[in-house]
């Protein structure tokens, strides 16, 4: 069997512009997620270590509700099933502006937030505890020393465990293309429906994803060396 490739197909006609168009909706979708997820969190993962039950209850709900039901049904339950809950006004306000899109970043938000308050919640358990004995010593409430010290110092010591949850929810952005949402897998798979070269356009996404990925994770490992605390590794992972 001979096949002969042809590469210009990814640049010819509208291929390279409906690759650039789903690199973009790729980086823009996940990084509204990826801010969403981290808010939710660095909220739960904390309120999850404090000493109150109530808020440990909520934030436990949160957690185990969000992170054990699969990302592809919460796609298709923000898209299909919260809009009709919605007033007319907003329904068509939503449909006018991307509803998929919004839909996409909140399933992915929602999701990942509940994976990254296990990676901020193992980070702080990581913290000694005589840090939060001190900062209460010199007269911070436990707001205060949350905010001034016990999060500052995990957030230092999570950067390994929350570079390998930023890059899932990367690589699960493509879910997204099952509502529709036109972002880098959606473009491959159009180039490969209008052209019928399979191999080239799914090369061309595999190699994408990659060098994102990588270059995520370069940034990271700098991140990571710049703001080590030496003598205190976290015993942190995703649920």
């Amino acid at each position: 069997m001979t096949y002969e490739f042809n590469w210009s197909v990814l640049w010819s006609g509208q291929s390279g512009g409906w690759l650039l168009q789903g690199l973009l909706t790729t980086l823009e979708i996940s990084a509204l997620a990826w801010l969403l997820a981290v808010a939710l969190g660095i909220l739960s993962g904390a309120l999850r270590t404090v000493p109150w039950p109530p808020l440990r209850a909520a934030a436990t709900c949160y957690v185990e509700f969000f992170r054990n039901v699969p990302l592809l049904v919460w796609m298709f339950f923000w898209y299909f099933g919260i809009p009709p809950l919605l007033p007319r006004g907003v329904q068509d306000w939503l449909f006018n502006h991307g509803a998929e899109f919004w839909a996409g970043t909140f399933a992915l938000g929602v999701y990942h937030g509940a994976r990254m308050s296990e990676v901020i919640r193992s980070g702080i358990q990581s913290i000694p505890r005589t840090q939060f004995e001190a900062a209460q010593a010199i007269g911070l409430s436990v707001w205060q020393a949350y905010r001034l010290v016990i999060l500052p110092i995990a957030l230092r010591l999570i950067v390994p465990p929350a570079t390998n949850e930023s890059l899932n929810l990367l690589k699960n952005s493509s879910v997204a293309l099952t509502i529709s949402v036109a972002e880098l897998t959606f473009q491959t798979r159009q180039i490969e429906t209008y052209t019928a070269r399979a191999i080239e356009a799914l090369t061309a996404g595999t190699l994408i994803y990659l060098v994102l990925c990588v270059s995520i994770a370069a940034v990271m490992t700098r991140l990571e060396r710049r703001f080590a605390i030496p003598g205190l590794i976290a015993r942190v992972g995703a649920g």
